[in-house]
């Protein structure tokens, strides 16, 4: 029986990829980040093998995923950060889950330090350096140094920050993060900092402090949002074509007749489309692997199918599996060529594809 779309997760990827961001990262502790379901790919799964490869901290953000990932390590004992930090009426569950909740307002620390009920809890504090979505204001973290008592019941083990434009080395407002970050984290001198995700750790060592949070490179996407041939492929998806035909000159495929036909074309059309995590906006310039070449999609994706080129290719012929994303079409590429990024074309990868896993 023809299946549908196939996804494949090769772990021994994710371990290799590990690997390489330990190196890079020197002495620094790799913490990964298994947030959105690991970046789509099953967080029980990828954190499972990287507390095998020897990582022991790993990051979520809703408490939802926190809860799932503690039950998920069952005895193991793993420090889960909540990036989220402690919302309205969380406390009693992040802290019986044995999670650790980044704080990132003066209200969160408020509340966490009033659910501690004198007995001290462990937290992260983050502080906003340049992003300016969650965190305190550097100069809100320098009130709580004159306000030690809504730190009394807390134990700030860590100070991070999250770096705007790692995946551009030239960018002015790395440098101006990391002087904020330096400033602000010499304030809490006991805990330990962390500031670079992926493209951080190849920004140099001045970013890696004592602890890096990658998470795309993981995942098979390079760390400046290009392929990076230290990093291997962990996904890859296919699906298997339909029918070949052939469309006439003059003639228009899919909807809209997004595209007409310059010459006679033979077309494969595949079971795949938006449904299964193929971006629509793929049009006009994605492509697919097959018989060691790409081969230009033709129209607009739909909801169940693609059209693909295979004028010249005899070996296109229904059943045979057309690579969409995978070590011969990196992740990176077919996300520009949808006009966004590795993160959302991987957390937008729908069930509808069925899981093969290699490597476990």
């Amino acid at each position: 029986m023809t299946e549908a779309s196939r996804l494949t997760l090769d772990l021994d990827a994710l371990a290799s990829n590990h690997a390489v961001l330990k190196a890079a990262a020197g002495g620094a502790e790799i913490a990964p980040a298994v947030k959105a379901d690991g970046y789509g790919l099953g967080a029980a799964l990828v954190a499972g093998r990287l507390w095998d490869e020897g990582a022991r901290s790993f990051y979520v953000a809703r408490l939802s995923e926190g809860l799932a990932l503690r039950r998920s390590l069952g005895d193991r004992a793993a420090t889960i950060y909540l990036l989220d930090g402690v919302t309205p009426g969380a406390a009693p569950a992040i802290e019986a889950a044995g999670l650790t909740p980044v704080l990132n307002s003066l209200p969160q620390i408020e509340a966490w330090n009033s659910h501690a009920r004198g007995h001290v809890l462990d937290a992260a504090l983050h502080i906003d350096t340049g992003m300016n979505r969650l965190g305190l204001r550097p100069e809100e973290a320098a009130v709580l140094t004159g306000a030690t008592d809504r730190l009394k019941f807390l134990n700030i083990t860590l100070v991070i920050s999250h770096l705007a434009c790692a995946g551009e080395p030239d960018h002015p407002l790395n440098a101006r993060q990391l002087a904020r970050f330096v400033e602000a984290a010499a304030l809490f001198p006991n805990a330990r900092r962390s500031l670079a995700n992926s493209g951080g750790i190849f920004l140099g060592e001045a970013f890696r402090f004592d602890q890096c949070r990658p998470g795309i490179s993981l995942y098979g996407g390079g760390p400046r949002d290009v392929p990076d041939t230290r990093i291997k492929a962990v996904t890859t998806l296919e699906a298997p074509i339909l029918q070949a035909r052939v469309v006439p000159r003059g003639e228009s495929i899919g909807y809209g007749a997004a595209f007409t036909a310059q010459d006679t074309t033979r077309v494969a059309i595949l079971a795949a489309g938006y449904a299964d995590g193929v971006p629509r906006a793929a049009h006009p310039r994605g492509s697919v692997w097959f018989d060691g070449a790409r081969r230009p999609m033709l129209g607009r994706v739909s909801m169940d199918l693609i059209a693909v080129d295979i004028t010249d290719c005899d070996a296109a012929r229904p059943g045979a599996m057309m690579q969409i994303i995978g070590p011969d079409l990196p992740v990176d590429d077919a996300a520009a060529a949808a006009g966004t990024t590795a993160y959302e074309l991987l957390t937008r990868i729908a069930p509808r594809a069925r899981r093969v896993v290699k490597g476990g």
